[in-house]
């Protein structure tokens, strides 16, 4: 009993000397960062940045599909005829005082692949098509749901300024394209969300490529200091001087193979990776590969090694514009020439000209001769399969 109450006489003399210590009683369940990759934001700004602005592969993707889009030639119909000129043509033409059809139809294109989301503004509304059509940024754009879930509005913020765009009217001023998303009712889904992971595993390897480039490749060796009298250690002093040392006269480019020069208890040691810790070049190429494949874009094509899914570059060609460029550019036009449409109450289709693209040359060649040896078929049926009016103008 009597060393219990020593025991507690102790322990309450060391905790009033303890001070109090305050902490959040959440504390205890923050997630510690431990080291790896830090994983980029997924929002449109930051995925535009690190994906487009900052990765060569995005980059170079985004900017095919969109220019291989947009300059595919044109052509305006309806059932009866195929128009050589049209207001819709010439709104195309020249859609704003700024840029042209092909400038205006790249910028959609790729907002429409950096965002999943693509906005069109009509301007002057009124008798016929719009006096101009302007690509709004989509980062800027927020729907606005109505009551019964489709758009009521959509608010386009600037610095700190909002502009809204009433859909309840019989004019729709803005054209929405957006591109599947599982699980969003109002947005689209973008490439570049897919790739996420791959763009950052690459930019990452790019930067331990720079890391190691500035390094001579490789850690070229390490100092050992083996102090006399059984002293294992360098002062605090002494291993800040060698440091400055280091920094001062042996790294960077101009103090390349200087000698150096080591006093008592300082040792060199000469080091290097293995080939296998130089393996995250083939990492690198793998992640370019899954950034070109969630946009469609055949690896072969952007000159990343290691591909060989198309026996050449013309195959990889023509299956880049079958199963990307075409099935993107027939959904926006499509969307825009029905939009058109509404606005200036005549129903015609805007599409591109498959004979006129030079990678489908051979395809097309092809069915024509097919069309035109199959006897069954008339002359209506025959130009219709063609992507031609029934009836010849």
């Amino acid at each position: 009993m009597v060393f219990d109450f020593l025991r507690r006489s102790q322990t309450e003399v060391g905790r009033a000397e303890v001070p109090e210590v305050k902490a959040s009683a959440t504390g205890k369940v923050l997630a510690y960062g431990g080291r790896g990759i830090a994983w980029s934001p997924r929002d449109t700004p930051s995925l535009t940045r690190s994906g487009f602005a900052s990765n060569p592969v995005g980059f170079r993707s985004v900017k095919m599909i969109a220019e291989a889009a947009a300059a595919l030639p044109l052509v305006l119909q309806d059932g009866a005829q195929r128009y050589d000129t049209h207001p819709v043509l010439g709104l195309m033409s020249r859609p704003n005082q700024a840029q042209g059809r092909a400038e205006m139809l790249e910028a959609l294109y790729g907002q429409l692949l950096l965002s999943g989301n693509g906005y069109l503004e009509a301007v002057g509304l009124g008798d016929g098509v719009p006096v101009e059509l302007h690509v709004l940024r989509s980062d800027r754009m927020s729907l606005v749901p109505g009551a019964d879930g489709w758009p009521a509005a959509y608010e386009y913020a600037v610095g700190g300024r909002k502009h809204r765009f009433d859909m309840t009217g019989e004019l729709a001023p803005i054209c929405h394209i957006r591109s599947f998303h599982p699980q969003d009712d109002h947005y689209g889904f973008s490439p570049l969300q897919a790739a996420a992971t791959a763009i950052d595993v690459h930019n990452s390897a790019s930067r331990w490529s720079k890391a190691l480039l500035d390094n001579a490749a490789r850690p070229s060796g390490a100092i050992v200091y083996k102090g006399g009298d059984g002293q294992q250690a360098m002062t605090n002093d002494q291993f800040e001087r060698l440091q400055v040392e280091m920094e001062a006269h042996h790294q960077g480019a101009r103090n390349a193979g200087r000698p150096m020069l080591l006093e008592g208890g300082l040792d060199w040691k000469p080091m290097g990776f293995s080939p296998s810790d130089m393996e995250f070049q083939k990492t690198k190429e793998a992640a370019a590969r899954e950034i070109a494949q969630a946009f469609g874009v055949p690896p072969m094509l952007l000159g990343i090694p290691g591909d060989a899914t198309y026996a050449n570059y013309a195959e990889a060609n023509r299956a880049f514009y079958r199963l990307t460029v075409l099935p993107m550019a027939g959904k926006v036009l499509g969307a825009v020439s029905h939009w058109l449409g509404e606005l200036s109450g005549e129903a015609v289709t805007l599409s591109a000209d498959l004979d006129q693209i030079p990678a489908l040359g051979v395809e097309r060649e092809a069915q024509w001769k097919r069309v035109a040896n199959a006897d069954f078929l008339s002359a209506a049926e025959k130009r219709v399969l063609l992507g031609l009016p029934a009836e010849a103008s």
